[in-house]
This record gives structure tokens, C-alpha cells and sequence, in this order.
């Protein structure tokens, strides 16, 4: 019978794949669950295998060397379908479909991630994705539309708390290539007036004295962006990456600081076993993510 040496194991293989396209070998003992000694023991271990070194510390972190490079591309290939085979073989604990309620603001930031790990460790589920403003799908959570929903916090429902899944500060976003936030009365584009964003931004002008109007209204983050990016009007959203065009503004653009503002995790008052498990995977996506930034989530009683 063919044996597989012990330095080519699945897992010792999945810390190297993490730490080369990471760069870190923190990261990857934070993700894999070990601590950082014990994951720099796998690669001493798995370079002493292959009888060659794999990473070396670059300028721009930990680097594959050429023959890293070489094992990372086929490290990939066998871990998925090792993967694949796992997931065929076993069967699923949890099956079933569940509704899932998010704004789009939040959709494309961390939804793929979180559903396609999902789908790999329940294949039998089926996710139904709702994108609805926040105070739409708390209306939707009443009404038994959806099972469980993202939102901003601000628009939990009557009798249902959520679980506070992130925490960061608003930010003023503006085209790169106009001077929109220079003009008076401000033009802006937000969404429709019971938007908790909205509310924040329209007061911290009203504190400022800085004259404002409502040039452009829409449902979803798209639109408010589209003329922003335009350079028609100025708009507010969360802080990280912006599409190629749009900048952040700020105190230097004579705009004033944005309050803190949470995303929350709301399910309703008949959990399934399927429901359960995606309100937890979502909460572990988060919970990893903050580890990664350096920062814990605030937790709120369910």
C-alpha cells in the first residue's frame, strides 16, 4: 500500500498554501487554529521532507522560493481535491435551505467567502440570498420571510436582539477626479430616509453647519456610488477598498468625523438546525476576520 510521508500530510500542506499566499505565518496559525510555534514546526518538518526550503521573508512578508512556488501550485490542486472527495464521501449532518437577508452594502465584501465555505462543509444545504435595505429585512425577519438577515444596527426589530458581528466607523466617500465635496449646498446621494447611514451623515452636516441637499436617492449601495463616482454628488459607506475613481474624504476635504456604526446578525424566533448552522459559520467568518485585523468583535447577547 502506498504510504504518504508525514511531511506531506493534508493539514502541514494547508499551513504552507495559507502562509504563501498570505504572507504570514500568523495568519495562517490564526486561521488552521495552532499556535504560530507549531505551525513554523510543520514547514521546518516539511522542508526537512523535501529536502529543499519553501519560504524565505521578503520585502513584502514570507515568499515562496522557486521551489515553494513549484509545490504551492500543486499544493492547491491536491487540497481541493482531497477536499472534494471528503465532502462526498461524508454524510451531511445538515440539510435543507435556508433565506438569508443582507443590504448590499455588505454582500459583495463578505458573502462570497462566507458561502463558499459554507457550501463545502454542508453541500446540502441551499442558501436563498435576499439583498434588501436594513429596515426592509428586519420588516421581512417579522414576517417570517426570511430565516435569518444581516443589517445595520439601528433597525433590530421589536423584541429581537442581534449579535454584533463587526464594528467601524462610517467614512465620506468622493470621486477621485472631481471636487464635489468643495460645492454648497453639499450634493449627496444616500438611500431613502429611514437609512440609519443616512440619519448619521444628514446630522454630523447639521452639527457642522455645512449646507446640504439630496441630489440622488437609491435602495443600494450601486446607486449611490454611480453618481458619486460621477462626480455628482458625495456619499457615505464603510471604510476599506473602493472601486478604481472614488476616494475616501475627510476632515482635510473640511467634511466632519462619521459616528461608529455596527453590523448585526438578527434570526427569527424559529431557528431550524440549517438556519443554526449558517448563523454560526457566519459568526466564525466574522469572529476570523477580526482576529486577522488585529481586532475582536463585540459580541452581544442572541
Amino acid at each position: 500500500m502506498l504510504a504518504i510521508p508525514p511531511g506531506l500530510d493534508p493539514d502541514v500542506l494547508r499551513s504552507f498554501v495559507l502562509i504563501a499566499e498570505g504572507g504570514s505565518f500568523t495568519r495562517a496559525a490564526q486561521l488552521v487554529g495552532r499556535t504560530q510555534s507549531a505551525v513554523s514546526m510543520q514547514i521546518r518538518r516539511l522542508e526537512e521532507t523535501l529536502g529543499r526550503p519553501l519560504l524565505h521573508r521578503g520585502a513584502r512578508g514570507v515568499e515562496p522560493t522557486p521551489h515553494g512556488a513549484w509545490l504551492l501550485d500543486r499544493a492547491r490542486r491536491l487540497l481541493a481535491m482531497h477536499d472534494e472527495i471528503l465532502a462526498s464521501f461524508r454524510s451531511p449532518e445538515v440539510a435543507g435551505s435556508v433565506r438569508l437577508g443582507t443590504p448590499d452594502d455588505y454582500a459583495l465584501r463578505w458573502l462570497p467567502g462566507i458561502l463558499a465555505a459554507f457550501a463545502d462543509s454542508h453541500p446540502a444545504v441551499e442558501v436563498e440570498v435576499v439583498c434588501a435595505p436594513s429596515n426592509e429585512l428586519a420588516e421581512r425577519l417579522t414576517r417570517g420571510e426570511v430565516d435569518l438577515t444581516l443589517l445595520s444596527g439601528g433597525n433590530e426589530p421589536p423584541g429581537l436582539q442581534g449579535r454584533t458581528l463587526w464594528r467601524g466607523r462610517l467614512v465620506w466617500i468622493g470621486s477621485a477626479r472631481h471636487a464635489t465635496h468643495r460645492r454648497s449646498p453639499l450634493p449627496l446621494a444616500l438611500a431613502q430616509p429611514r437609512c440609519v447611514w443616512r440619519r448619521a451623515a444628514t446630522a454630523a452636516l447639521d452639527a457642522a453647519g455645512i449646507a446640504w441637499r439630496t441630489a440622488y436617492v437609491s435602495t443600494s449601495q450601486t446607486g449611490t456610488l454611480a453618481p458619486t463616482l460621477a462626480g455628482l454628488a458625495v456619499t457615505v459607506g464603510m471604510a476599506g477598498p473602493l472601486p478604481p475613481g472614488l476616494r475616501h474624504l475627510g476632515a482635510e476635504e473640511g467634511l466632519p468625523p462619521l459616528p461608529e456604526f455596527t453590523i448585526e446578525l438578527l434570526s427569527g424566533p424559529d431557528r431550524t438546525p440549517v438556519a443554526e448552522a449558517l448563523a454560526r459559520h457566519i459568526e466564525e467568518s466574522f469572529r476570523r476576520e477580526a482576529a486577522l485585523e488585529g481586532a475582536a468583535p463585540k459580541a452581544a447577547a442572541a
